[in-house]
């Protein structure tokens, strides 16, 4: 098991450490034990979108298409907006 040296303190009212400690009672954990699984499990979602933007982003950089003059698209942008 990973040696846990770092404590996280947050300050919460009496109503919020109740509701979480409802949750946490309702998934059969501690305060503390849930609290540490949804912060490490909302880490890993974050971090795995980034990688995947960044992913997309270098894929997307592999290609080479034709594109239209800057000021061209960005009139028929404005056309398509006024039509809306």
């Amino acid at each position: 098991m990973n040696r846990m040296d770092k404590h996280l303190q947050v300050p919460l009212s009496e109503k919020e450490y109740g509701d979480l400690k409802a949750i946490a009672s309702r998934c059969g954990q501690s305060v503390d034990g849930w609290a540490r699984e949804v912060l490490l499990k909302t880490r890993n979602e974050l971090s795995h979108t980034v990688e995947s933007k960044l992913h997309a982003i270098a894929e997307a950089a592999k290609h080479s298409f034709p594109s239209g003059d800057i000021e061209d698209i960005l009139s028929e942008i404005e056309v398509g907006r006024k039509l809306l």
